[in-house]
C-alpha cells in the first residue's frame, strides 16, 4: 500500500515538473551566421521545433512552428507554418501587418516592468517593428528611430510550392542587441530569463485564425501569460 501512494505521488510529482517546465524554453548559443529564409544554415539542427498552439478551435488550423538561438551579437528566430495562400494586401514596412497573414515576436527582457518589443513579418518580407509601453492594459506600440546599420533586423522569408501549389512559408530573423536599447536585462548574459510570445495569424479562411505558443484569451499583449527564455 505505502509503494503504491509512494509511485502515485512520484509519478504526480513527474507530471507536475513537466507542466512547470513546459512554459520555458531552453536558448542555445551559436556563432552568427547570415538569414536566407530556409533555415538551412547548420546552426538550427541543434535546437528543436516548438510548435505553436491553435487558438481558434472554429477555423482548422495550419500547423505552425519556430525555432530561437542567440549569439553575441544578437537573437535568431525561425518561424515557419503550413500555407495555401497568401492573403495579405500589405506591401509596405510598418503598414497594418497584422491584418493579414504574419509571424510575430515578442520579446520582454525585464518582465518588472510593462515594456517590451514586438515584431511582425509578413510572406512579402515585410516588417513591423515596435516598442510597447503597456499600461494597465492600455498599450500603444511606437517605432524605432534611425533603424538603420547595426539597428536594423536582418531577415528573409521563403515559400514553398509543391506541384504548381504553395504548401508553406517561413521567416528567419536576427535581432542585433543594439535595437533592443534601453530595454533592460539586455543583451542576455548565460543562465538569463526572458519572457515572451510567438504567435501566427492566417485568414486565409476570411475569419482570424491565431496561433500562439503560450495561449492568450484575448489580445497577443497579455504579457503576463508569456512564457520564459532560458539562456544557456
Amino acid at each position: 500500500m505505502k509503494q503504491s501512494v509512494l509511485l502515485i505521488f512520484l509519478i504526480l510529482g513527474v507530471i507536475g515538473n513537466i507542466f512547470a517546465a513546459s512554459d520555458t524554453l531552453q536558448v542555445l548559443q551559436t556563432s552568427d551566421f547570415k538569414v536566407n529564409g530556409k533555415g538551412s544554415n547548420a546552426a538550427w539542427k541543434k535546437t528543436p521545433w516548438v510548435p505553436l498552439q491553435n487558438l481558434s478551435s472554429e477555423i482548422a488550423p495550419y500547423s505552425s512552428q519556430f525555432k530561437i538561438l542567440y549569439s553575441a551579437k544578437g537573437i535568431y528566430v525561425l518561424m515557419e507554418g503550413e500555407d495555401n495562400k497568401i492573403t495579405t494586401n500589405y506591401k509596405k514596412d510598418f503598414d497594418d501587418l497584422y491584418k493579414g497573414d504574419v509571424f510575430e515576436v515578442f520579446f520582454h527582457p525585464n518582465p518588472k516592468e510593462p515594456l517590451y518589443f514586438e515584431y511582425e513579418i509578413n510572406a512579402l518580407n515585410k516588417e513591423l517593428v515596435l516598442l510597447v509601453p503597456n499600461f494597465n492594459k492600455k498599450f500603444f506600440g511606437w517605432i524605432p528611430w534611425h533603424y538603420d546599420g547595426e539597428k536594423k533586423v536582418e531577415k528573409a522569408v521563403s515559400i514553398t510550392n509543391e506541384k504548381g501549389k504553395m504548401k508553406k512559408w517561413s521567416a528567419e530573423m536576427f535581432f542585433p542587441y543594439t535595437l533592443f536599447n534601453p530595454l533592460e536585462n539586455t543583451p542576455p548574459q548565460q543562465n538569463t530569463y526572458w519572457r515572451a510570445n510567438f504567435y501566427r495569424l492566417d485568414y486565409d479562411h476570411e475569419k482570424m485564425a491565431k496561433s500562439a505558443w503560450m495561449p492568450v484569451k484575448g489580445t497577443f499583449h497579455e504579457f503576463e501569460k508569456f512564457g520564459y527564455l532560458k539562456f544557456n
